[in-house]
């Protein structure tokens, strides 16, 4: 497989820099990089939280379902307390 990029040398970095010197201005590129570091924190903390639900959700799952046999009523026919049609008319 050819690769289209490669990572970017040491010239390749400056001017990287550079362009972003030029677009955003020295005093952007701070409160830029605290939204960057916030935006990274924030999804970091949402994939923990994802992470921790499906386990949990994956614990109590487990339990219930070594608990369901212990509890279970045991086989019985149902009856029907609802009386059929046929028999409330004659």
């Amino acid at each position: 497989m050819v690769l289209l990029f490669d990572m970017p040398g040491g010239t390749e970095w400056i001017l990287i820099i550079l362009a972003v010197l030029v677009l955003f201005g020295g005093k952007k590129i701070p409160e830029f990089m605290r939204g960057l570091g916030r935006g990274i924190r924030e999804f970091n903390d949402a994939k923990t939280n994802v992470k921790n639900e499906i386990e949990e959700g994956m614990k109590e799952s487990h339990t219930a379902s070594n608990a369901a046999p212990a509890a279970a009523a045991p086989n019985v026919a149902p009856t029907n307390s609802v009386p059929s049609p046929e028999k409330a008319h004659s």
